[in-house]
């Protein structure tokens, strides 16, 4: 019954949202954000706590404000993704801005393969859309299963009408599938702060350890795509930020896991930058260092947000 529930307030949600003027809708995600913020819940606390480590130098009245654009932040990215399938294509082209986008368009045109991987930072669906409209360039992304299958189903329809191929991260098919798609010489994005298997990459993450996924990492080296952090964030404007980084190369020497542990290090690294400057933007409302979690895989998959 919960399941059937969520699915249906998924479905309405995105069938009246995008039939509401824009500030309206603006409204309404600050409301719901602030109300929820001010009930204090799990996952309010929980992203409070994540952004304690982030900004450790917080007061208790800092962290507060912090959690509270948190959540207005992310009830933007939710109801700009309720709403994207509606905008038009000059919308989307003219509602992001990114940085040192020649780092992706360089990369795209040497037809190697592009690998971009971000954290939960900002609208990472907007982004790609952007990429499909503006660079006219399809790409494939993976997202984990939801529950039920119906609102899975949901989510890669939305993100397949926005010009992605989307592919279930479990099964064990969808790396072969990435990696052919790297090799042709296409784009895959990744986003890539929270491993949700047991084979992540521990990294040092804001002074403590976390685990992030090893793919972009593997893809690379197995594949000679470049790999390129993305990170993404919102201010004062309705059009979002974002800045490509420098590539990440694979190194020279060592052996596949050693390589691996250095780029993953090395993505978690411009992950870092980008959250420091803009942590209320960050979507992390679950658990994420490995000090923090607890062997209950079945909440952690509850807490998913893919």
């Amino acid at each position: 019954m919960k399941e059937r529930l969520t699915d249906a307030l998924y479905g309405l949600a995105w069938s009246t949202v995008k039939k509401l003027p824009e500030p309206v809708a603006e409204r309404l995600g600050r409301t719901i954000a602030d109300t929820v913020w001010k009930k204090r819940g799990k996952g309010v606390l929980r992203l409070e706590s994540n952004l304690a480590r982030v900004v450790p130098d917080a007061s208790p009245e800092r962290l507060a404000e912090l959690s509270r654009a948190g959540m207005r932040s992310y009830l933007r990215y939710w109801m700009e993704s309720f709403r994207l399938p509606s905008w038009s294509k000059e919308r989307v082209r003219g509602g992001f801005d990114v940085k040192d986008v020649h780092h992706l368009t360089d990369g795209l045109a040497s037809d190697k393969g592009v690998i971009i991987a971000l954290p939960h930072l900002g609208n990472w669906d907007l982004a790609g859309a952007w990429v499909t409209t503006k660079l006219e360039t399809p790409f494939t992304t993976v997202a984990e299963r939801l529950k039920p299958e119906t609102l899975y189903d949901r989510f890669v329809a939305y993100r397949e009408s926005l010009g992605m191929e989307v592919l279930p991260h479990t099964g064990g098919s969808a790396f072969g599938t990435l990696a052919r798609r790297l090799r042709a010489g296409g784009l895959v994005c990744l986003v890539a702060d929270r491993d949700l298997s047991s084979s992540g990459v521990e990294v040092k993450f804001f002074g403590d350890t976390a685990r992030m996924p090893a793919g972009p990492a593997m893809l690379a080296q197995q594949t000679g795509a470049l790999l390129l952090p993305v990170t993404l964030w919102y201010d004062d404007s309705p059009v979002m930020k974002g800045r490509v980084h420098p590539p990440i190369d694979v190194p020279e020497t060592g052996t596949k896991a050693e390589k691996t542990s250095v780029m993953t290090q090395a993505l978690a690294d411009a992950f870092a930058t980008g959250i420091a400057d803009h942590p209320e933007d960050w979507h992390m409302l679950q658990r994420l260092w490995l000090a923090d979690l607890e062997p209950r895989p079945d909440e952690d998959r509850a807490e998913g947000h893919s």
